[in-house]
């Protein structure tokens, strides 16, 4: 395999653009670029793995599982290999020291490889997280493909960066004045901690799982996926192709290995206690995301767990602008994004815009209009809003309406394509930041098409629950409008103290849940939403341990 030639110059731009943290993207967001037949050839792929037994040829077997369906209606049929622990993991151990000795290039070039074939097939990775998380395909192809490529991609720069900071070896002497200089031949190895365990979730299989995949495999570690048991397909499909590749290069194709689970069986937990898993990466819920971290000792765990993402609107002097770009954030997947807003801290006197002083009352009527003009069409909010990922979303949604005064009603949307599909629009619940009971409901994560308008005394009193809200529940992202100077120091002081990202007076075509790789940090790794952020050295670093070899020259 022609690695180096074909992939270092990829590898060099990439480590380029996390230092410079410019936009760059080698894997393109178009439907189009992957060829006439691109979209043709990536469906009938996509339709061909249905119904049938998905073969990976990995050790340790004792069965087939999986019982996914799709949220837009149809079952897909796979079943996936079923391990035996006891013969898989030993397995997967077998190529470590041979993958250690390739050294960081290799590694990372390989992985480059890996992702290079995903990428080519894109289209039919866009139908299996289409059809796994219930993103709309245009949001599937893109997530799911090319950004998610860009995050795995980041972390490799990120595993190749870190590892290679240390020189690999050294001539050291020290002078001994008239006595000969004391000499040592020294070599630096970054040794793996060992098997890494990736937990998929199931929104973003692939975006939310390919950085971990990757940091730890570039870093030396086997990487055993255990897919989300209703999104198994896309994280089975990248194991295959790594598998393939591994082979292909020279490598053992079990550092790779897929951990599909029996419905109810619970694997994660099993699997997170194995004294041979050393490694966690998880993307869910707060209370797995905590368990792991206080049970999985032997392991470094990297969770991504849940926040009350938080709005602060002072002023704005866009008003329409501020709307359009708030409805859209609460409106994309449904909100099922740990990045969408929930809370919007509105002053109840009011805020001052350029279209005139509005009050609270009206910035929320206003903002259901424009929620609502926006998804008026059904083509255009299917295309927006994708389906309801699982019956949890669709019973939290029901149940908020029932939480306060409801300024915009969420409504089904018909799916002529897919009648089976739960789409609904998103609701806006009117609440107040003054009353206890009303502060039991948005002090709480919301996952789905949910958000509150808080009614608080004053943009300062917003501040103080912004401050609060981040610092007991953690956020993955905080928005905030304003036009004063001085509020805005104000606003970025609470984000640089509670270690939140903040995206300020957003009004155009950049949104606050969306990230971009290379550049945006996702999480911070400072705050209860996460421990880690992606992607940053510090994702990286400890995935290996730099091991010294000396001997007497």
């Amino acid at each position: 395999m022609q690695l180096t030639e074909t992939h270092r110059p990829t590898l060099d731009r990439a480590l380029e653009a996390i230092r410079s943290r410019a936009y760059w993207s080698p894997h393109p967001e178009h439907p189009k670029a992957y060829g006439e037949t691109g979209a043709a050839d990536g469906l009938a792929a996509y339709q061909a793995l249905l119904g049938s037994r998905f073969e990976l040829d990995q050790p340790g077997t004792d069965g087939w599982t999986g019982a996914e369906v799709s949220p837009y209606g149809p079952e897909l049929g796979v079943e996936y290999p079923h391990p035996d622990l006891d013969v898989l993991l030993p397995a997967m151990r077998a190529g470590m020291a041979a993958w250690r000795d390739a050294g960081p290039e290799t590694r990372a070039l390989v992985c480059l490889e890996i992702l290079s074939r995903i990428s080519a097939r894109t289209h039919e990775f866009a139908h299996a997280v289409m059809h796994t998380s219930g993103q709309a395909f245009m949001m599937a192809l893109q997530a799911g493909g090319p950004h998610a490529q860009d995050r795995g991609l980041e972390a490799v720069a990120y595993a190749y960066e870190e590892q290679t900071r240390t020189p690999q070896g050294v001539d050291w002497s020290k002078p001994q004045g008239k006595r000969d200089p004391l000499e040592l031949r020294k070599v630096f190895t970054a040794a793996p901690r060992g098997i890494a365990l990736l937990i998929g979730c199931n929104t973003f299989p692939t975006w939310n799982g390919y950085p971990g995949l990757f940091a730890s495999l570039a870093t030396g570690n086997p990487v055993l996926v255990k897919p989300h048991p209703r999104a198994i397909l896309p994280l089975a499909m990248t194991v295959r192709i790594a598998r393939e590749v591994l082979g292909e290069a020279g490598f053992d194709p079990n550092l790779v290995a897929l951990a599909a689970e029996r419905p109810g069986e619970g694997i994660a937990k099993t699997l997170a206690l194995r004294p041979e898993i050393k490694i966690i990466d998880y993307t869910g819920s707060t209370e797995f995301g905590d368990w792991l971290e206080e049970h999985a000792r032997q392991a470094q765990v990297y969770t991504e767990k849940a926040g009350v993402n938080t709005v602060v609107i002072d002023s704005t002097d866009d008003y329409k602008g501020m709307l359009s770009n708030l409805a859209f954030s609460l409106s994309l997947y449904s909100g099922q994004m740990c990045t969408t807003p929930q809370n919007l801290l509105i002053p109840r006197d009011g805020i001052t815009t350029d279209a005139g002083p509005k009050s609270y009352d009206e910035v929320v009527a206003d903002l259901a209009a424009s929620v609502s003009g926006l998804l008026g069409d059904d083509g255009r909010a299917n295309a927006l809003l994708g389906a309801l990922v699982n019956p949890d979303v669709k019973s939290r949604l029901e149940a908020a309406a029932g939480l306060g005064e409801v300024a915009l009603p969420s409504r089904e949307v018909a799916n002529p394509e897919f009648p089976d599909a739960v789409v609904r629009t998103p609701v806006i619940v009117k609440l107040d930041g003054a009353k206890p009971d009303d502060e039991a409901a948005f002090m709480s994560e919301c996952f789905g098409p949910v958000s509150f308008a808080v009614a608080v005394d004053s943009t300062s009193d917003a501040l103080d629950l912004l401050r609060r809200t981040v610092r007991d529940r953690g956020a993955m992202t905080v928005g905030a409008y304003t036009t004063s100077a001085d509020t805005e120091r104000a606003i970025e002081e609470v984000c640089l103290e509670e270690s939140a990202q903040l995206s300020l007076n957003l009004t155009g075509g950049v949104y606050v849940n969306q990230t971009a790789a290379f550049s945006d940090f996702h999480g911070s790794g400072g705050n209860p939403a996460a421990n880690a952020a992606l992607c940053d050295g510090a994702f990286v670093s400890n995935r290996f341990r730099m091991v010294e070899i000396r001997r007497q020259a």
